[in-house]
């Protein structure tokens, strides 16, 4: 007879239940099922008939098993009850539920326990030291009462908790108890669980810890401190939960990801992961080696999930994953580079920077009139239109899905006052916009237009009230897209220089030392025109300090043809 003992909390997959219990008696160890009362008595029946044959495999006394009630405690004292009554040879029990597994040959945690014959294995810490704990119920769920199922009337769980914080309310603790917390899956010693099953005090502590909230997790983790020689906290099974505390269930594919784990016992497993059951319960001696378990060994890939589930890719946007606004993972998923200005400025921009970078640079994407695609297309990756009004219905949505449907390619756009403005706290945010303007740009258009001075005097305040919004988004503490601004006149008087910073950014590969800049517009007049402007009472203030003579007319005529550097 084993000196090994388990108890086994089962409540569905009954047949999965069986199978593992017949894998621990067929090593010698002493089985004893508790079958949750909900479950249907014909059910029970015949899973009580299915397992007869085997001298090894007992039942105990039935209770109702609500998640967080007292009813779990109930269940694992029956049992366990049971398994010492029945089994003297027993030196530790084991409780665990019918979706565990062993993952290692049960003759090795038999060894592995009997090296140890005193030491109890139940994760036991108190609520100072304890991080999983969720909605401040840390030390309350000691000192206040919880008559109220928390998942079936949680508007009354939370409104009772409420009421008697508004009381004053405080259980008395008592006395002699540290309350303290853990893993609901624990390895006892028969010395430790016969001191708390046969306590003096039990009544008394039954009857506090039934209005403790979960005191699946805080009884045995309790009373253990009052009686274990030598605790080491921490459980034996592999049990791993997400960010909600619900636990991860295994499948099929975690196959080596279990085996790194080095642990003797895992749950949760699906009940229909058919290659782990006959991957684990059958001969394993040479399957896995001899070694300390150690579930932080895998801990990085279980972070890895919880990011993934709570923040989602980078970029990526779709049912069940959308972010709330602000906690977004990564707003796009690829580099792009944002322009404001150049077009207006150079006559050939576009063309010039897909020659240079290699990018695919698109017009203003956010024109009022429709989004100006790269090669004048109408759709683009992802089936992406060009109409406006069904852009304008999700702006942010539009720039993440083109920037999800290209990544690997850069995207380059124009962009300006004149287009829809809803996208400029998007573009701010996102860590992978570079965005590049130059201010008072907007001028240039209306200076070669034949529009009657009064409509260009106020169309200029207009984009210039625009921008200056913009400009302030750009500047906000939440900004994190990496921006360059400069002013008109700063950029006329040397426009190699930025436009080889910006070249450098976008780092595609291509040669970084710029031999020929785009043609730039004629802007002999330009600084009258401005000049004109403030005598009608519009100061174009972004522009910047143009003069108004025509000395940066003239110097603007040399980039007037493809304009070598010396």
């Amino acid at each position: 007879m084993s000196t090994l003992g388990i108890v086994m909390l089962v409540h569905t997959a009954l047949d999965r239940a069986e199978l593992v219990a017949r894998h621990w008696t067929a090593a010698g160890c002493p089985v004893v099922i508790h079958v949750d009362r909900k479950v249907h008595e014909e059910t029970y029946t015949n899973f009580v008939s299915s397992c007869s044959d085997d001298p090894l495999i007992l039942f105990s006394e039935r209770h109702v098993c609500e998640w967080g009630g007292w009813g779990i405690v109930a269940a694992s004292q029956s049992a366990a009850t049971s398994i010492l009554e029945r089994f003297p040879d027993v030196r530790h029990v084991y409780l665990s539920s019918g979706s565990c597994l062993p993952l290692r040959p049960v003759l090795e945690l038999v060894d592995y326990l009997s090296e140890r014959p005193r030491e109890d294995f139940i994760e036991s810490a108190t609520t100072a030291d304890v991080s999983w704990t969720v909605g401040g119920l840390d030390l309350e769920r000691f000192t206040l009462r919880f008559p109220f199922s928390w998942r079936k009337h949680r508007k009354l769980f939370d409104s009772y908790v409420k009421l008697q914080r508004l009381l004053g309310f405080r259980r008395k603790i008592p006395d002699g108890l540290v309350p303290h917390m853990g893993s609901q899956w624990w390895c006892l010693t028969r010395q430790t669980l016969t001191a708390i099953l046969q306590d003096p005090k039990r009544k008394v502590y039954d009857r506090y810890f039934r209005r403790v909230w979960i005191p699946d997790e805080s009884y045995f983790q309790t009373l253990a401190r009052l009686y274990s020689i030598h605790i080491e906290s921490r459980s034996l099974t592999l049990s791993k939960f997400d960010y909600q505390g619900r636990p991860h269930i295994f499948y099929d594919d975690h196959l080596q990801l279990l085996r790194r784990s080095d642990c003797f016992v895992a749950r949760k497993i699906w009940p229909h992961a058919d290659r782990l059951y006959q991957t684990f319960l059958t001969d394993q001696t040479e399957a896995m080696k001899l070694a300390e378990p150690n579930p932080g060994k895998i801990d990085r890939v279980f972070a890895k999930a919880v990011e993934r589930r709570t923040r989602g890719r980078d970029g990526l946007y779709m049912q069940s994953r959308f972010p709330r606004h602000g906690s977004e993972n990564g707003l796009t998923s690829f580099p792009y580079s944002v322009f404001q200005g150049f077009s207006e400025l150079f006559e050939d921009f576009e063309s010039w920077l897909g020659n240079a970078t290699g990018a695919r640079v698109h017009g203003h994407l956010f024109g009022p009139e429709r989004a100006e695609f790269a090669g004048g297309e109408t759709t683009i990756n992802g089936a992406l239109s060009d109409g406006a009004k069904l852009r304008d219905y999700n702006p942010t949505a539009f720039v993440s899905n083109l920037i999800w449907n290209t990544r690997g390619e850069r995207q380059c756009f124009q962009f300006g006052p004149a287009d829809t403005q809803k996208i400029n706290w998007f573009l701010a945010r996102d860590k992978n916009a570079q965005i590049s303007v130059v201010t008072g740009a907007w001028a240039v258009p209306l200076f070669r237009s034949n529009m009657n001075f009064a409509d260009i005097r106020n169309e200029a305040a207009r984009l210039q009230q625009i921008e200056t919004k913009q400009l302030e988004v750009l500047d906000s503490v939440w900004t994190k897209a990496k921006v360059r601004i400069w002013t008109m006149a700063e950029f006329v008087e040397s426009p190699m220089e930025p436009l080889q910073t910006v070249i450098d950014e976008i780092g595609t590969g291509q040669p970084a030392h710029l031999s020929e800049a785009p043609t730039m517009v004629d802007l002999t007049g330009f600084g009258k025109f401005l000049q004109n402007l403030k005598n009608q009472g519009m100061h174009p203030y972004l522009v910047g300090d143009f003069p108004v003579d025509d000395v940066f007319g003239a110097q603007t005529r040399q980039f007037r043809k493809p304009y070598l550097v010396q």
